[in-house]
């Protein structure tokens, strides 16, 4: 099956009161685990690529290759798109499409709204004439993942938010409502009254980021009221980071990186089905 972007796979998550899970990329095992867990689970999925994690595995053109090459020799059937997460530059959007990603995220939530406009508009030209989907995000997620630190959470204001998907066609929207990169520091605190305003306003499905440590309660009602995309990644590399050390304090003579790299490659196709399954993604291909 060749990859798709994440167009039609939202639509239909939306219409179906669904999420499709993004799942980072961060190496060989990672990619493995997470498509091995959509096609067991019969399941579309969005495999997350940031801009440090390509750097880190070679270059865009290699996770496309390796991604491609996996997908062919395990025969995924299940609808996958590759992601640029949280891109920083209309450049590197377009470096990641000429590699072949299937769907990218600009982030310009950092600059002033009307920046953020002109750079996301330019990026959704490019990409919607090659067939690939276009994320974009207002607000500021808190936490820091790879590259992108976030001092604190600005809620995005629902009035940018009708006016941004307007002016520039994305295919889907990351407010900041509340969601932080990596741990949380206690409880959640998610803006589901501003939530349903924006979905209501702009009509796109909504993108949740920081999906790891939120109650399913909140996940639940995220997709309620438009959520259609969650992303995941600190959870998976909990689990994998635990199962090595686990296996190499078990055996200190231990040197084969496929015995202790085997056992976290499991560890995260574990984690991977338990949030298709929590997402209400899984049979949905």
């Amino acid at each position: 099956m060749p990859l798709v972007s994440m167009t039609e796979m939202l639509k239909k998550a939306n219409a179906e009161g669904y999420a499709v899970g993004q799942f980072n990329l961060n190496n060989l095992e990672f990619t493995q685990a997470i498509l091995q867990a959509s096609e067991e689970e019969k399941s579309p999925v969005i495999l997350g690529v940031s801009e440090g994690a390509g750097r880190y595995m070679g270059g865009f053109k290699t996770v496309v290759k390796m991604v491609e090459g996996l997908m062919e020799d395990y025969n995924i059937t299940v609808p996958v798109a590759i992601h640029l997460d949280h891109g920083s530059s209309y450049d590197k959007c377009k470096e990641a499409i000429d590699a072949g990603f299937t769907s990218v995220m600009i982030d310009a939530s950092h600059d002033p709204f009307e920046t953020n406009v002109e750079t996301t508009s330019k990026v959704v030209e490019y990409a919607h004439a090659k067939g690939v989907s276009v994320e974009a995000e207002l607000g500021t997620v808190g936490g820091q993942e790879d590259d992108v630190v976030a001092d604190g959470v600005i809620y995005a204001d629902a009035k940018e938010c009708e006016e941004l998907v307007k002016r520039t066609g994305i295919d889907c929207l990351a407010p900041a409502l509340g969601s932080v990169h990596g741990p949380y520091k206690g409880e959640p605190n998610l803006g589901f009254a501003e939530m349903e305003e924006i979905r209501g306003l702009t009509g796109v499905p909504l993108v949740l980021h920081g999906g790891t440590g939120i109650p399913t309660k909140d996940i639940q009602r995220s997709i309620s009221l438009g959520t259609a995309k969650i992303n995941v990644n600190t959870e998976n590399q909990i689990a994998s980071a635990k199962k090595v050390r686990e296996v190499l304090a078990a055996d200190e003579k231990m040197y084969d990186p496929r015995k202790y790299l085997g056992p976290a490659r499991e560890a995260i196709k574990t984690t991977v089905i338990g949030k298709i399954r929590e997402f209400g993604s899984a049979g949905k291909a």
